[in-house]
């Protein structure tokens, strides 16, 4: 078999992808309020912030959101990594090849890894890590992305045994992998957190090890050793990881407060160093901006927000009826007023920031929705007459408890009011609690969200194939899929591109989600914080931070 060999300066291609990232800040000379945490010479260098929401799941085969991955991303380490500016390097692997077809991988691990317990990490531990992720009786939501191996999704299906996953580790340094087809980004999936490892040994004698910081094990730049639940999680260097030396803080104090005043009023006061946009007040963000705080940082993200709506509720079931609730909010309006972040309204689901084969993917898509209140009137009344109905019924909006989440379901609240007569009320859970009715159909429209796992726009459009795991919405159309999988089994990236473009039209038509808004990643840190970097598809990393 010819094969053809990797070092990370031969993945440029790939990085090119990767390389927007938001490190850009605004030019002035000091921020009038904010309090610099006092750091003296010889203290401990703990970086403050907030997760926001109690996570989910800090299991990597468990986790499903931005709560439980920002901690993973920080504890744990796959077979690669992403520089500061995106580009693919060797993690736990430090070298790997690929067949000539693009079917076999090999990865070859660095000597000596180990575990934060001081267990050795093998390639048994990947190849255990990943067939767990893809057992049927562990139900991992995100099982899906390992679909690429071959035999994984009949073994998840439970029509085939693990031995048919194309995973196995040749000997404790070797992990061999063999996909179902070619795919061209799977090497940017090997950084993503369901393709972490676990210790097959600590799983195996106590399958609760995630649930606790004292008897939680990882291989990342930080360990986790307290996690008081819906309080504060603590990290700690983990000096047993490769690299440490290149890792300057000695801890990171996680708190886990919901209310995005309360965390900006800490922030102030000096109690944070560091806070992500989705602690910050909508208002605190705008003015920040417009006044060029030095202390606020900005860039683009690989993310869009949109609404989910619940096709298997009549009348929801009606795509001219979901198609006029689209056409009626001004996406405009919201980013400038409500979510004031330097969002760019939606008119498609994909995001700016992917490769097209000319351009960018979002870009040549062009506006795929058309705000018109008049012709949505139109096609509201042609829907409800379909479904034999003067009026549409009272409904609930679901979101998760957050002041800008509010905000925005108010203002489309009453733009659907003026402009349809729709009588609907907000109703606000837990970021988890939401998730898990949204995997149940337990809601009508529901607020949501999506960072791209990987730089390209399979990432989002596969989301809503018709038996997949994330299709909240619970639509089907037979085209779609189709095209979906022939974008992921085709080599040419001009068949996949044209057919991805092709299922976003249909998916825009049907509407079974409304985007609203391209997500910015507005965020602060004091002046005395060093280090932080932003992926395009990532929260900003802490990894190389430091306090001076």
């Amino acid at each position: 078999m010819r094969k053809k060999r990797y070092s990370f300066f031969a993945l440029l291609l790939v990085a090119i992808m990767l390389l927007v990232s938001g490190c850009s800040s605004f030019d002035k000379e000091a921020s009038t309020n904010s309090s610099q945490a006092d750091h003296k010479s010889g203290e401990k260098k703990i970086l403050r912030t907030n997760n926001s929401e109690e996570p989910g799941s800090l299991h990597p085969g468990l986790a499903e959101g931005t709560h439980d991955s920002w901690v993973l991303n920080h504890v744990f380490e796959g077979l690669t990594v992403k520089s500061p500016k995106g580009e693919i390097l060797p993690g736990m692997a430090k070298s790997w090849e690929s067949s000539e077809d693009g079917l076999t991988w090999t990865f070859h691990l660095k000597e000596g890894m180990k575990w934060s317990n001081g267990d050795p990490l093998t390639a048994k531990d990947f190849e255990y890590a990943w067939k767990y992720v893809l057992n049927p009786e562990t139900g991992s939501v995100y099982s899906y992305q390992l679909y690429y191996l071959k035999g994984a999704e009949d073994y998840n299906a439970g029509k085939a045994g693990e031995e048919a996953v194309g995973v196995k580790a040749l000997d404790s340094q070797t992990l061999e992998v063999t996909l179902s087809q070619p795919t061209p980004y799977f090497i940017d999936l090997t950084s993503f957190y369901t393709y972490y490892p676990i210790n097959k040994k600590v799983q195996e004698e106590n399958p609760d090890w995630y649930k606790n910081g004292d008897t939680y094990v990882s291989n990342g730049p930080f360990k986790l050793t307290e996690w008081k639940h819906k309080e504060k999680i603590v990290l700690e260097k983990n000096d047993l990881y490769y690299d440490k030396d290149k890792i300057n803080l000695d801890g990171v104090e996680l708190s886990i407060i919901v209310d995005g005043n309360t965390a900006w009023q800490m922030y102030k006061s000096g109690d944070f160093d560091l806070l992500t946009e989705k602690s910050l007040p909508p208002d605190v963000t705008g003015k920040l901006i417009a006044d060029k705080d030095p202390e606020m940082h900005n860039g683009p993200d690989l993310a869009t927000y949109y609404l989910s709506i619940n096709t298997k509720v009549k009348p929801f079931n009606n795509p001219k009826i979901r198609k006029a609730l689209s056409m009626t909010i001004n996406r405009q309006e919201i980013v400038e007023h409500v979510a004031q972040g330097g969002q760019k309204p939606a008119f498609s689901l994909v995001p700016p920031g992917i490769l097209d084969v000319n351009g960018d993917f979002q870009e040549n898509a062009g506006e795929l929705i058309q705000e018109d209140v008049k012709a949505a009137k139109a096609l509201f009344e042609e829907g409800l007459k379909e479904e034999g109905l003067k009026k549409l019924p009272p409904f609930v909006y679901l979101y998760n408890t957050d002041e800008k989440h509010k905000a925005i379901g108010e203002t489309i609240q009453e733009s659907w009011r003026k402009n349809l007569g729709i009588e609907m009320t907000l109703e606000n859970v837990e970021q988890q609690v939401k998730l898990d009715r949204q995997k149940t159909g337990d809601y009508v429209v529901s607020r949501s969200g999506w960072i791209g796992d990987y730089v390209d726009p399979m990432t989002f459009l596969d989301l809503f194939l018709s038996d997949a795991s994330y299709n909240d919405p619970k639509w089907g159309n037979k085209e779609y899929d189709e095209l979906i999988q022939l974008a992921k089994t085709s080599d040419d990236t001009a068949i996949r591109m044209d057919a991805m473009h092709k299922a976003e039209e249909i998916l825009m038509d049907e509407s079974p989600i409304i985007p609203i808004f391209f997500y910015t990643k507005p965020h602060v840190y004091k002046p005395n914080v060093t280090g932080i970097y932003t992926l395009i598809n990532d929260y900003p990393s802490f990894k190389y931070a430091d306090i001076e």
